[in-house]
């Protein structure tokens, strides 16, 4: 079986744990398309899936547990400050009300580490920007940046870009 075809089901067993029924075949397309574009570029580089881990309900971890899962890659885990049990880096970013922290652990990623950031949504950028830096402080090589969601008229899929990192979504909602 390819991974395509693999990945197609990994996607359908996802999507009907969250939703109840399986996943309609233009979602699964456009999920493909989203994570793995240029697949033949960058998967069999990849050492990892990062997922972003800060709301309360985390499905980001579902996400990028499903990602990593499917490419056989280990999961990392950014949080916010505080949640994670074992000594961690953090970095500071702005928020449009106020400030936050995110953090990871310090044996988490490696100097040459190539890894893709999985998160739900990408709206202002500033908890993926955060994250994006904390993981090329430690030296990895942030080669994607996936979501679910984008809402592009808040600016945050342009920040990621501005960092060198490229941006890829399943869908995108404007005039939010």
């Amino acid at each position: 079986m390819s991974l395509m075809e693999r990945t197609e089901q990994a996607l359908a067993r996802h999507f009907e744990a969250a939703c109840g029924h399986g996943a309609p075949p233009r979602l699964v397309d456009a999920m493909r398309h989203a994570v793995f574009s240029g697949g033949a570029r960058i998967r069999p580089q990849l050492c990892m899936a990062v997922a972003v881990a800060c709301g309360d309900d985390r499905p980001e971890l579902t996400d990028a547990a499903a990602v990593a899962l499917e490419l056989g890659l280990p999961l990392v885990l950014v949080r916010k400050k505080g949640k994670l049990p074992f000594d961690t880096l953090e970095e500071s970013y702005e928020l449009e009300y106020g400030s936050a922290t995110v953090e990871i652990h310090t044996d988490a990623v490696k100097e040459g580490d190539r890894v893709v950031l999985v998160d739900d949504l990408i709206a202002t950028g500033g908890t993926a920007t955060g994250a994006i830096r904390l993981l090329q402080q430690m030296g990895a090589d942030v080669v994607a940046a996936c979501f679910v969601i984008d809402l592009p008229d808040l600016g945050g899929a342009k920040k990621i870009e501005a960092l060198g990192v490229p941006v890829r979504s399943l869908v995108a909602f404007e005039g939010h």
